[in-house]
Formats: structure tokens, C-alpha cells, sequence
């Protein structure tokens, strides 16, 4: 079954004509006109020309852009709409950015039942227009990553509520595995495996972290991501020049130290 014109622009540019094979061969230019109107719904003619060619006089912008759209429109017809000054994606086009954002609203609205949110590919898909350095680019990049993390992480929290532990662990992975040092991402996980009553895991999940952010930013975790553990790791790690003399006490995994995961 065809369904309408596609565009994704996370984890790289494609537009199809109905969903199938991407269309081949757009020029850079093209491609920024098709990947801004997919970002910015309604833009004007002038506010677009001025963002994607800033550095080149106001009548060559514009000369760019009618050149450019007049290439869209050879190779997918129907796939913009011009409206006076306003240009935007004609109505049905699918967009998995916007997919993305819809996901976002409905895990952060508490009037949406669980039961109705299915996590889509958008949700763990990769970086928006990974290679693209424009300005517009970078911002909106952020902008979806901080939308995307805050969306996991509260996914996590509410699968966790419902007794979803299992749900719970993937969704708090995704978002470790985009952000590694982000902590609220790590609390989330660690919460996510006591919940489930595995100890073992959340402890090393904590250390793993703790490691990392003292390599990469010689920091310490937050009081309240040591809170989590604290029931369990309280005391202290015995001076480097006395731990031969600890006994190599054994978790049920076979074999981290118990000295070795205090809450520092």
C-alpha cells in the first residue's frame, strides 16, 4: 500500500514520494530547503533565503531559493506548498522529526495513558542531519537531543511506576547510551534496577558512572545520585596500601569487591 511523501531527517536526509526507496541525487541546496521546512513549518520566503544563504546578496538568495524549489518540485511533485509568501510541506507529508516531538508531548503528559504510548524508532534514532554545521541545524540538533532525554528519562519513570522494570532498563539505556555522562539519565537506570530488585546491577551501573565522570571531568556524582546507593556502599574504600589486606568478599555475580563500590 503507497502512502504519501516522506522526510526524515534524523540520522541523516532522505525524502521519498510515497514512502518507498529515497529519491536519489538533490543537490545540498535542495536538500536544506526541504530539511528547513520540515523544521520550521511556515517560514517566509525572505526568512528562509536569509538562513540558508546568508553570505550572498539578498537578490542571489532568492534566486537560490526559487532555483531550488523549482528542483523540489521536479523531483517530488506535490511535496511543497506555496502560499503567497509562505512556504511550507504540503499536508499529509510525514516528517519523523515531528513524529518525534509528538512522542515527546505525550510521555511528558500525564493525561496520557501509558497503555498509549508506543516508543518509535524516532525515539533512539540518531543525531538530526548528522555532518550538517549550519547555524539552524545546531540549534534544532540540541534542541530535539534535550527534548528526546527528558522524554526517555520520564518513560523510565513512569514504566517504572506501572511495574514495567524490564521497559524501564531499555528506555534508561537509550538515553545513557546518547548522553553517557548525563546523570539524571544514570539516576534513572540505577532507580530503574533497584526496582526491579537487582541490586547487583544498579551498584555497578552507579560505579560505572561514578568512574566516568571522575575520568572525563574529575567530578563526583551528586549527593542525591549517591543517595541511591548509599544503603549499600557506605563504607568508605580502605587507603590503596592497605586493600591486599581485605578479604575478596564475592557478590552472587562472582566478583566485584565490596570495597570497590562505596557512594564517593
Amino acid at each position: 500500500m503507497t502512502t504519501g511523501p516522506s522526510v526524515w531527517l534524523l540520522d541523516g536526509f532522505r525524502v521519498s514520494p510515497d514512502g518507498g526507496p529515497a529519491v536519489g541525487g538533490l543537490p545540498h541546496g535542495v536538500q536544506r530547503v526541504i530539511a528547513h521546512l520540515g523544521l520550521c513549518r511556515r517560514p517566509g520566503r525572505e526568512a528562509i533565503a536569509g538562513q540558508l544563504w546568508p553570505d550572498v546578496p539578498e537578490a542571489r538568495a532568492h534566486g537560490s531559493l526559487r532555483s531550488a524549489l523549482w528542483r523540489v518540485q521536479k523531483a517530488v511533485p506535490g511535496l511543497v506548498e506555496v502560499t503567497g509568501d509562505g512556504l511550507a510541506l504540503a499536508r499529509g507529508v510525514r516528517v519523523d522529526v515531528r513524529e518525534l516531538v509528538g512522542w515527546v508531548h505525550a510521555v511528558l503528559d500525564p493525561a496520557v495513558p501509558l497503555a498509549r504510548i508506543d516508543r518509535p524508532v524516532t525515539a533512539v534514532a540518531g543525531d538530526l542531519l548528522p555532518g550538517w554545521y549550519d547555524d539552524w541545524v545546531l540549534l534544532e540538533r540540541e534542541r530535539l537531543c534535550q527534548l528526546r532525554m527528558h522524554a526517555l528519562e520520564a518513560l523510565a519513570d513512569r514504566l517504572i511506576r506501572a511495574g514495567r522494570h524490564g521497559e524501564a532498563v531499555q528506555a534508561a539505556y537509550a538515553a545513557v547510551r546518547d548522553e553517557p555522562l548525563r546523570e539524571s539519565a544514570h539516576r534513572v537506570l540505577v532507580r530503574a534496577h533497584l526496582a526491579e530488585g537487582n541490586l547487583a546491577e544498579a551498584i555497578g551501573a552507579y560505579v560505572a558512572f561514578r568512574d566516568a565522570l571522575g575520568r572525563e571531568l574529575a567530578v563526583a556524582p551528586t549527593a542525591q545520585m549517591q543517595a541511591l546507593v548509599a544503603p549499600w556502599c557506605g563504607r568508605p574504600a580502605p587507603p590503596a596500601r592497605d586493600r591486599a589486606a581485605v578479604p575478596r568478599a564475592r557478590t552472587a555475580t562472582g566478583g566485584r569487591r565490596a570495597a570497590g563500590v562505596t557512594a564517593r
